[in-house]
């Protein structure tokens, strides 16, 4: 019969062999306890490799500096979202992306357990494709640049609302600059569709328009990826541009602005002062014109008090800001853009759907619509798919939305919500006490004369 000591740690290896991130564990003097199988395939190694035996001898490329292990057994203290790059002991590259814990029992530590997540091939594809805007930037046909993308303009913001319609005007002015520019505002509200129509109206119309969202990828593959890397510096890195060099003479657009760590910020800070760049590991800096316009979906004085988003970062960008508007302050458009989306869908699904019913535009003003324009737009396509009439009915509505136009149950005033609770539950002792009011008081935790004053009163 196995012990109990036994069958707990077989169930916990268990558990950790069944989760889908790589688990590494080991002891006080660097030796490997633990190893699932998903660290194994992350670093390319069998667990036979591994297991039981010293961490630097089964990945000799490592030392007591570079290793978050052997860094957290010393410290004592955690190490969190940090990319590392080696060479496993096959000679292939390995990255991935570590939270390291120290183990402590009773004050003293036992260990160091690393959780890692592989973004190799993540990696490849951002440089892939920022080998692509290269060669798409450098192309010989000068017309290659306006294929990439069909780039949006002011004349595509549909809106009859005031205030929106201001915020065009400025963002119009905007264009004739080459200042920074923020732009705010919920998610869905048309951020992007804003920048480029700056772009598009500006004097770097023919030149790149690159867009990297910065929540996409860890800070240290986002820093990579923007200011590019020289060779050798780090296992495997080549002379590589970086997005700053691509969109040079052009405008480079970071999204959510306030996912990109603090210290990518201070660089971030460095460029739009001066203009230079510097690719990682390499010693020479390079000039670069570039326009950068950031986006953000919170409010960007928020941003700074909760120590996502530089004070001095932001006052940079605060000379050119504009918050874009919820659709729900702007009621007026849902009608038109209502309008505007059964016209794309009615070419894109070969229908002829003449429009929405008017219980269904009632609901439509009264909603909230808190993923605001990009909302509205994946509702019209989901009911155009599913009606099969030529006008738009709350029947088509997705499911979600079905249970909001369902009649709010009534509200009573709490003092008759109180009294009905009261004799119902009065009533309820009763019956299940043949009428006995001293066990029903017992029953309700009240005194017999207390529950007879109450069914005087109300029963």
């Amino acid at each position: 019969m196995p012990s109990e000591s036994f069958i707990t740690r077989e169930v916990l290896e268990a558990i950790l062999d069944t989760i889908d991130e790589g688990i590494h564990v080991i002891d006080p003097n660097g030796q490997t306890i633990f190893y699932n199988g998903v660290a194994a395939k992350h670093d390319g190694m069998n667990r036979s490799e591994v297991l039981g035996k010293p961490l630097l001898e089964a990945f000799p490329s490592l030392n007591h500096k570079s290793s978050t292990l052997l860094r957290v057994i010393k410290s004592e203290k955690p190490i969190y979202n940090f990319s590392q790059s080696y060479v496993n002991a096959h000679g292939r590259i390995i990255e991935t992306l570590n939270t390291t814990l120290p183990i402590h029992v009773k004050g003293v530590i036992v260990g160091a357990i690393e959780i890692a997540k592989d973004y190799s091939s993540v990696k490849k594809l951002s440089q892939r494709l920022a080998d692509l805007e290269s060669s798409l930037k450098t192309s010989e046909n000068p017309e290659k640049k306006t294929e990439i993308g069909q780039m949006h303009s002011f004349s595509e913001i549909l809106t009859s609302d005031p205030q929106f319609k201001s915020l065009i005007s400025q963002g119009k002015k905007a264009a004739r600059s080459s200042s920074s520019v923020l732009v705010y505002g919920e998610s869905g509200v048309g951020k992007e569709l804003f920048v480029q129509s700056i772009h598009r109206d500006s004097d770097r119309r023919k030149e790149p328009f690159i867009a990297q969202n910065c929540a996409a990828l860890p800070g240290s593959l986002l820093e990579s990826l923007l200011f590019g890397t020289a060779k050798g510096s780090y296992t495997g890195a080549l002379e590589r541009k970086g997005l700053f060099e691509l969109a040079d003479g052009g405008t480079l657009f970071l999204d959510e602005l306030q996912s990109m760590p603090i210290d990518l910020q201070a660089k971030l800070l460095r460029v739009l002062e001066d203009g230079f760049i510097r690719r990682i590991g390499g010693a020479r800096s390079v000039q670069v014109d570039v326009r950068i316009i950031a986006a953000m979906n919170i409010n960007p004085k928020n941003a700074v008090s909760e120590n996502k988003l530089r004070p001095d970062l932001f006052y940079r960008l605060n000379v050119l800001s504009y918050e874009l508007p919820p659709l729900r302050e702007r009621v007026k458009d849902i009608e038109l853009l209502t309008e505007y989306f059964i016209s794309i869908y009615n070419t894109k699904l070969e229908k002829t759907i003449k429009g929405i019913d008017e219980e269904t535009r009632f609901f439509f003003q009264k909603y909230q619509w808190p993923g605001n324009v990009r909302e509205l737009k994946h509702t019209i396509e989901y009911m155009m798919n599913h009606t099969e009439q030529d006008i738009i009915v709350l029947e088509d509505l997705p499911q979600l939305l079905k249970k909001r136009t369902s009649p709010p149950e009534e509200i009573l005033p709490l003092r008759k919500a109180m009294l009905e609770m009261e004799t119902k539950l009065i009533t309820d002792a009763l019956l299940q006490t043949n009428g006995n009011v001293f066990q029903a008081s017992k029953l309700l935790q009240i005194p017999r004369q207390t529950l007879q004053y109450k069914i005087r009163k109300h029963i």
